[in-house]
C-alpha cells in the first residue's frame, strides 16, 4: 500500500488556495478514497502554523489548525529515532530543518513525499519525491 508524507510547502500551497492547491487537493482525496496512509510531521504541522500566524494572525492559525484536523493525515511525533534521522540529513545537505523531518519521516515511513519545493531535489536519490 502506497503511504504518502506532506511537506510543509504543499499544504501551505493547499490552504492558501495557490495555483498547487488542486494537485494537493488530488492527492488528499486520492488518499481518502483509497483508505491509503498519510503523514505530516509535527515540526511540519508547527511550520505550517507559524506561517499563517504571520501572514494572517492568531485567528487565521487557529483556522488553519482546524481545518489541518479535518484532512485524512495522521500527525507523527518527533521521536529520537526521527529526530537522529532528520540530524543526519541536515549534516549531510543544505536543507531546512523542518524539511529534514519531512525527508526523515518519508524515509522512516517507506513512503512518498509529497512537496513543491525544490530543496528536496539533492536527496531525491534517497527518498521517493513527488514534487507538485
Amino acid at each position: 500500500m502506497k503511504r504518502y508524507v506532506f511537506d510543509s510547502c504543499s499544504l501551505i500551497s493547499y490552504l492558501d488556495g495557490e495555483p498547487n492547491a488542486f494537485k494537493v487537493s488530488d492527492y488528499l482525496e486520492q488518499i481518502n478514497e483509497k483508505g491509503l496512509d498519510a503523514f505530516l510531521c509535527v515540526i511540519n504541522l508547527g511550520e505550517i502554523y507559524y506561517h499563517f500566524l504571520r501572514t494572517g494572525g492568531e485567528s487565521t492559525g487557529k483556522t488553519v489548525l482546524e481545518a489541518i484536523r479535518t484532512l485524512p493525515l495522521k500527525i507523527a511525533e518527533a521521536n529520537i529515532e526521527l529526530t537522529l534521522s532528520a540530524g543526519r540529513i541536515k549534516a549531510y545537505n543544505k536543507m531546512s530543518y523542518a524539511d529534514c523531518f519531512a525527508a526523515a519521516l518519508t524515509a522512516n515511513k517507506k513512503g512518498v513525499l509529497i512537496t513543491s519545493d525544490n530543496e528536496f531535489r539533492q536527496i531525491e536519490k534517497n527518498i521517493k519525491i513527488e514534487f507538485l
